[in-house]
């Protein structure tokens, strides 16, 4: 049998090839034909010679592995997704303001305002030159470049955007403005007297007396547990709540373990 790449042909004279003694490949080829009952054909003459057929055969079928192995890297491209993000490429399609700050502020209680030493992120679409972090300055203020001074204590987060949405429509078109609470440091409460740990805390969500005692530590030796009072300033006024640990523990009177709100006092005797 023969094939076109794989062929005995390929090691038998052909061509203009000649042997020793100056017989051409053509004469000997004519010559093995005539005679092929009287000298098999594994006792004749060879000379090697180079055979474009096979050496192509080669080439074609390296080129479709190589094309075979690049189908193969292609489809694997395609499904672990998008390229690698070149340096300065953004990873995340054009949107709105809020996805563009790069990190979430913490949750919100209920009826938040905003208060001094807040950290707050305030994003403009698109104007980078006027984004920036601030902290609520002890008078109420933030400084923005352009904007400059802006009342932000005592306004919910949306009051705020609102407010400098329209304070940089005076200079941006359409401005997009987003704030992001990044820290709540206003929002704090106090304990004072014979407890381990004495002094401010942050309230980061609902927080009870005997939670607030638990964080500073706990009641000293010899603290009046039943003695405990709450300040606490509301509308200019001041009032005390009567708080008595040792009926808490109990399961006593559970009512006076209220729910702590910001510049609240704990005094423990």
């Amino acid at each position: 049998m023969a094939s076109n790449c794989c062929s005995r042909q390929d090691f038998i004279l052909s061509g203009t090839a000649t042997r020793p003694g100056g017989v051409s490949g053509h004469a000997l080829a004519a010559s093995a034909d005539s005679s092929s009952a009287r000298k098999p054909l594994d006792e004749m003459p060879r000379v090697l010679v180079f055979n474009p057929l096979r050496f192509g055969c080669y080439l074609s079928m390296k080129g479709i592995m190589r094309a075979f192995l690049s189908a193969v890297a292609a489809s694997l491209f395609v499904v672990s997704g998008s390229g690698p993000v070149l340096a300065g490429q953004a990873s995340n399609p054009p949107g709105r303001a809020d996805q563009l700050t790069g990190q979430a502020g913490p949750p919100l209680p209920a009826g938040y305002t905003i208060g001094s030493d807040d950290v707050l992120s305030v994003v403009f679409w698109r104007e980078k030159d006027l984004s920036t972090d601030v902290v609520v300055r002890p008078d109420g203020l933030i400084t923005l470049p352009l904007i400059n001074d802006v009342q932000a204590a005592g306004l919910t987060p949306e009051q705020l955007r609102t407010r400098l949405t329209a304070a940089a429509g005076k200079f941006v078109t359409e401005p997009n403005v987003t704030v992001v609470v990044k820290a709540i440091n206003s929002r704090k409460v106090f304990i004072t007297g014979q407890v381990v740990r004495g002094g401010p805390f942050p309230l980061g969500g609902p927080t009870t007396v005997l939670q607030l005692i638990a964080t500073a530590g706990g009641l000293q030796e010899f603290a009046k547990a039943d003695k405990i009072v709450i300040l606490r300033t509301e509308n200019g006024k001041s009032t005390a709540h009567p708080f008595n640990y040792e009926e808490v523990m109990r399961g006593k009177n559970l009512q006076q373990n209220i729910e702590l709100k910001p510049g609240d006092t704990v005094l423990v005797p």
